[in-house]
């Protein structure tokens, strides 16, 4: 297994445009079947990440 590392002076690089992310944007997706967030840079908006769904009983 491989230890993190908690590191806070630097920033990650968005691997698309190469800018350091200061911040991430975000979006609440939702459907009948629950809600996803969509994870975007804030300079060239794209796509990052998208979390898991969530059903609608876990909130």
């Amino acid at each position: 297994m491989m230890p993190l590392e908690r590191k806070e002076d630097v920033q990650p690089v968005c691997p698309h445009c190469e800018a350091e992310l200061q911040k991430v944007w975000m979006r609440e997706l939702e459907s009948v079947l629950g809600k996803r967030y969509i994870y975007f840079c804030p300079n060239c908006r794209k796509v990052l990440g998208v979390s898991h769904r969530k059903g609608f009983w876990m909130g």
